[in-house]
């Protein structure tokens, strides 16, 4: 019986340390696949890093270029407003004269 209840605890021993070994084997198959797919990720992102800086950087130029013609239309607008008020003043001139030289006949 001893000899019965012996080999009962052995076969048991050795089929629970066969599965100890296999579910530790998965488990560093699963840590092994779960870095791999964490350093992917991380050039992932790191690439995403890189080109959002990139495009940042692209950015900020073309919103720099942006204002400088804002800025450049912005005063020639106000040059021609200048230079239509100086016309509006000589027609308004020349209108009363006009008017007087007309009147005088």
């Amino acid at each position: 019986m001893e000899d019965k209840l012996f080999d009962l605890m052995s076969k048991m021993y050795s089929e629970l340390t066969g599965k100890i070994d296999g579910l530790q084997n998965k488990m560093l198959e699963f840590k092994e696949d779960t870095n791999k797919q964490f350093d992917s990720l991380n050039q992932k992102v790191d690439n995403l890093s890189n080109q959002l800086t990139r495009l940042e950087h692209e950015v900020k130029n073309d919103i720099s270029s942006l204002y400088d013609g804002y800025k450049l239309t912005y005063e020639k607008l106000t040059t021609l407003e200048e230079k239509v008020d100086d016309i509006s003043t000589k027609v308004d001139k020349q209108e009363i004269e006009l008017r007087v030289v007309k009147g005088g006949k």
